[in-house]
C-alpha cells in the first residue's frame, strides 16, 4: 500500500495529472503559432518568441511558481519592461534608427495614406462601445468604457509598442489580451493584408508603375526628426515619449557621428528587447486569462480594426488617383499601418505578383513609415482625450 501512495504521489506531481484541457488547447495554439514561423517564415523574430512563450505559461505548474506568474521569471520581466511602458519605447528607439524617412520626406503627400489607415483605430473604438449595449439576459457580455475601448482600437494601427504604452495608461486590466492581439496581428499581416488588397483593386490598378523617387539630402534627413520632435511638443505633447523615442533613434542614425549607438540601437540592443518583449508578450496566453469571452472579443475587435486600417489605405490611393496626375498603385496604401516594414514588404510582394519587375518596396515605406508616426499620434490624441 505504501508503494501505491507512493506511485499515486509521483503521479500527482507529473504535469500529465494536472493539465487542463483548456491549457493543452493553449499548447496546440502556441505550436501551430511556432510552425507558422519556422516553417512558413512569417515574422518568426515576432512569432517564436511569442509562441514559446507561450508555451512557458501553460506548464501546469503548482500556484505560486507559475512560470509566467508574478514571482516567474517571465511575470518578472512582463512587469520591468511591459507593465511599466519602456519597452515600448525602447522598441521605437530601434525602430528609429533603421527607418530611413527619406520615401516619407521625398514624397510627402504619402503621409495621407499613413493616416488614412488610423481610420481603423477610431472605427473599432466605436465598435467597442456598441459591444458594451449587448446583454445575454441580465448579464453584460462586454463591459467597455471609452477608456477600455481606446485601447482596443489602438491595435488596428498594427504597432505593437504605441498598442502596449496606450493601453497601460488606459486600461492596465486589458493589457495582456492587447499586447497579444496587437503583435500576433503583426507577425500575421503577411496573412491577412493581401487578400483585403486583392479585394479593393483591379489588375490594371496593381500594375501601376510609380514615377521614381527624388534624392533626398543629408539635411533633410538630419532636419526631419527636429521638426516631428518640435512639433509634436507644441501640439501634442501627450505623444512626446513615443515620438521623442523613434526622432532620437533615427536622429542617431542620420547624424552620423554616432554610428556605434546607431548599429547598437540596430542590432544588440533591438534583438535583446525583442527577446524579452516576445516571451513576455507570450507569456499572456495563459489559459485562464486568455479563454475568455471578453479576450476573444478583443480578438474578433483587433482583426476587425486591422482590416479597416488596411481597406482604409487602399481606398484612399484610389481616390487620390481620381483627383491626380500622378497615379499611385493602390497596393501601397496598405503599408499605412505601422507594422514597418512588414506592410511595405507585403505590398511590393502583391505586386510583383503581377508584374515581376514593377519594385514597389521604396514607395510603399513612405505610407508605412508615416503609419508609425500616424499611430503614435492617434495614441497621444487618444491620450490627451481619456488619460485624465
Amino acid at each position: 500500500m505504501d508503494i501505491l501512495q507512493a506511485l499515486n504521489q509521483i503521479w500527482q506531481t507529473t504535469g500529465i495529472y494536472a493539465i487542463s484541457w483548456q491549457q493543452l488547447t493553449m499548447i496546440a495554439v502556441c505550436c501551430f503559432l511556432l510552425w507558422l514561423g519556422i516553417k512558413k517564415q512569417f515574422e518568426p523574430l515576432l512569432l517564436v518568441p511569442i509562441a514559446f512563450g507561450g508555451l512557458l505559461a501553460n506548464i501546469p505548474m503548482p500556484p505560486g511558481e507559475a512560470i509566467a506568474g508574478p514571482a516567474g521569471f517571465l511575470g518578472i520581466v512582463f512587469n520591468f519592461g511591459i507593465n511599466s511602458g519602456l519597452f515600448p519605447l525602447f522598441i521605437f528607439m530601434a525602430v528609429g534608427a533603421m527607418t530611413d524617412f527619406g520615401p516619407l520626406i521625398a514624397n510627402p503627400k504619402m503621409a495621407l495614406l499613413g493616416g488614412a489607415a488610423q481610420f481603423g483605430i477610431f472605427a473599432t473604438l466605436i465598435g467597442a462601445v456598441a459591444l458594451s449595449y449587448i446583454h445575454i439576459g441580465d448579464s453584460q457580455l462586454f463591459a467597455f468604457g471609452l477608456k477600455e475601448a481606446a485601447s482596443i482600437g489602438i491595435i488596428g494601427g498594427a504597432d505593437g509598442p504605441t498598442s502596449i504604452y496606450l493601453t497601460t495608461r488606459l486600461a492596465p486590466d486589458l493589457l495582456g489580451a492587447i499586447a497579444v492581439a496587437a503583435y500576433s496581428y503583426m507577425a500575421l499581416v503577411p496573412i491577412i493584408q493581401p487578400p483585403i488588397m486583392k479585394l479593393l483593386t483591379t489588375k490594371e490598378e496593381r500594375t501601376i508603375r510609380m514615377e521614381q523617387l527624388r534624392p533626398v539630402s543629408k539635411r533633410e534627413k538630419i532636419l526631419f526628426p527636429l521638426v516631428i520632435l518640435l512639433m509634436c511638443a507644441l501640439l501634442l505633447p501627450s505623444a512626446a515619449p513615443l515620438i521623442g523615442a523613434l526622432t532620437f533613434g533615427n536622429l542617431v542614425k542620420e547624424s552620423g557621428v554616432a554610428e556605434r549607438l546607431s548599429k547598437t540601437l540596430q542590432n544588440e540592443f533591438c534583438n535583446i528587447v525583442t527577446i524579452l518583449l516576445g516571451l513576455s508578450v507570450g507569456s499572456k496566453l495563459q489559459s485562464d486569462k486568455f479563454l475568455t469571452t471578453e479576450t476573444l472579443g478583443i480578438l474578433v475587435l483587433g482583426i476587425i480594426a486591422f482590416s479597416v486600417a488596411t481597406a482604409s489605405g487602399v481606398l484612399l490611393a484610389k481616390l487620390m488617383n481620381c483627383f491626380s496626375k500622378t497615379k499611385i498603385n493602390p497596393l501601397i496604401g496598405s503599408a499605412g499601418v505601422s507594422a514597418v516594414p512588414m506592410a511595405a514588404r507585403v505590398s511590393n510582394k502583391v505586386g510583383l505578383e503581377y508584374d515581376k519587375t514593377n519594385y514597389l518596396l521604396m514607395h510603399a515605406m513612405g505610407p508605412n513609415v508615416a503609419g508609425v508616426i500616424g499611430s503614435a499620434v492617434a495614441a497621444g490624441v487618444l491620450l490627451a482625450l481619456l488619460g485624465k
